[in-house]
């Protein structure tokens, strides 16, 4: 089970819209020129810093900060020195996804300043001589019902009975509702049956699903929120298609994995891949390929690249390149195409939940899954001429580097969940490794860094939606 989260932790009391005109009287815009919505985080404590899809300077007006973002923005990650940062999910307060011209507020608590603060949690369950454990407490229950007055914040919970798969997880509690659990287990099939054990969760009213996570020797964990709900009802593989041009993007669920210097890495791995530390993310989806000079060509109506080929990568493309492509083709298609954090570019490069622990993306072997120097490297090739990793995902060693969304920092040893690098810095983050270079760079926590006006022929990008 995950361990019960520290005491230095912000918590959110509420997020709301209100009639607060502020949005419109000091209008800002993106860099599309669209005007913003304005988040009013009221957090009376100076120092915090924002990130996501943040326009311009954050102003903190006595006792609230005003944060600008992107109209279609759904999350906003809070750091403060005092605390652990703060990943906060709108949907999980009634809110999609901001407004332009829209004011929220977003009530946020310091440690200490919610200790007063008591929710209720109740788990109903089957059946009903099952044992239930919050934050390592037993609990006594009644006709399968479990309720427990416990703080706002992360808990930790266990229901498990003989003959039965245990079923673990944790949630966090908000001071505006309560929250219940339903969780039903299944018997534990001998070893010669064929059905296997999942656990079952049904929403009743305000009821949330639980978090699943896995036994410890899986090679990562997964989790389920609200962002994994909608994403589970959607394909594995979703197609698009920009004036001809047709391109997959690949869902990779959520889970829990070691991001860095991890053992199979050995002597290779550098300094700035350590220490390795554990990252949670969220369902997400990633480009089956690098994207081709094809669709570049369809978007921006030029093609930059050295090696030309409608299928191979376009490469000669920086990463504030990358940005404009992306809202265009964001434009195009109504979807809100990105570039890959970090975090998210190694846990697919690793293959996710289905990982078997490779060095390089989907093989031990290089030769197997990439052009490098040892195998004819002297160009970028054309896509999907190797085999795909373990979550049928091509070229993620090799080919061209990949820009990534984050900038270029130390890590840290802390468990964190959909990181998105540091605040600010000089550098941008490539991952991936090129034609070329040597086997070395290929490996799937190998990290490089570059100016973001920055281009060259080995250079080019994937998407993530």
């Amino acid at each position: 089970m995950l361990s019960v989260a520290s005491a230095q932790e912000l918590t959110v009391k509420e997020m709301k819209a209100t009639n607060d005109i502020s949005a419109s009287q000091y209008e800002r815009k993106d860099l599309n020129g669209q005007a913003c919505a304005l988040v009013k985080v009221l957090l009376a404590s100076p120092g915090a810093l924002f990130e996501g899809n943040v326009i311009g300077d954050v102003a903190y007006k006595t006792g609230e900060y005003w944060v600008y973002l992107t109209a279609g923005t759904k999350e906003l990650r809070i750091k403060h020195p005092q605390t652990q940062p703060l990943q906060v999910v709108f949907k999980e307060y009634g809110i999609e996804k901001v407004s332009a011209k829209v004011t929220y507020t977003l009530s946020v608590l310091l440690p200490g300043s919610e200790n007063n603060v008591k929710q209720q949690f109740t788990i109903r369950y089957t059946p009903q001589d099952a044992i239930v454990i919050i934050d390592s407490k037993p609990y006594q229950g009644s006709q399968g019902v479990v309720t427990a007055s416990l703080q706002t914040g992360q808990h930790d919970y266990l229901v498990t009975a003989s003959g039965y798969e245990p079923v673990d997880g944790s949630i966090r509690l908000k001071a505006t509702a309560p929250t219940t659990l339903r969780i039903d287990l299944e018997k534990t099939k001998d070893v010669s049956g064929s059905v296997t054990t999942q656990q079952k969760a049904a929403e009743l009213g305000n009821e949330e699903p639980p978090k699943k996570i896995s036994k410890l020797s899986s090679p990562a964990n997964d989790v389920s929120d609200n962002n994994d709900k909608e994403f589970a009802l959607r394909s594995a593989v979703e197609t698009f298609t920009v004036k001809g041009v047709s391109f997959n993007m690949i869902r990779v669920d959520g889970g829990t994995f070691t991001m860095g210097a991890t053992s199979e890495q050995g002597s290779d791995a550098d300094d700035d891949e350590k220490p390795a530390h554990q990252v949670t993310l969220s369902t997400y989806y990633i480009g089956e390929t690098e994207v081709t000079q094809a669709l570049w060509e369809t978007v921006m109506g030029d093609n930059p690249s050295k090696f030309k080929g409608a299928q191979r990568p376009v490469e000669m493309v920086s990463w504030e390149d990358c940005q404009k492509f992306i809202r265009k083709l964001s434009q195009l298609t109504g979807k809100n195409f990105r570039l890959p954090t970090e975090a998210e570019w190694e846990y697919a490069a690793r293959g996710g939940n289905k990982s078997r622990g490779y060095k390089y993306s989907g093989s031990n072997n290089l030769s197997d899954i990439t052009w490098y120097d040892g195998n004819n490297g002297i160009k970028a090739h054309v896509i999907k001429t190797k085999q795909p990793n373990e979550l049928g995902i091509y070229d993620m060693s090799g080919n061209v580097w990949e820009w990534c969304q984050d900038y270029y920092g130390t890590y840290s040893s802390s468990a964190q969940t959909n990181p998105t690098g540091p605040y600010s810095g000089s550098n941008r983050v490539l991952r991936g490794g090129c034609w070329g270079k040597f086997a070395k760079n290929f490996r799937v926590s190998y990290r490089k860094n570059l100016s973001s006006d920055f281009r060259n022929f080995n250079l080019g990008l994937r998407l993530v939606l």
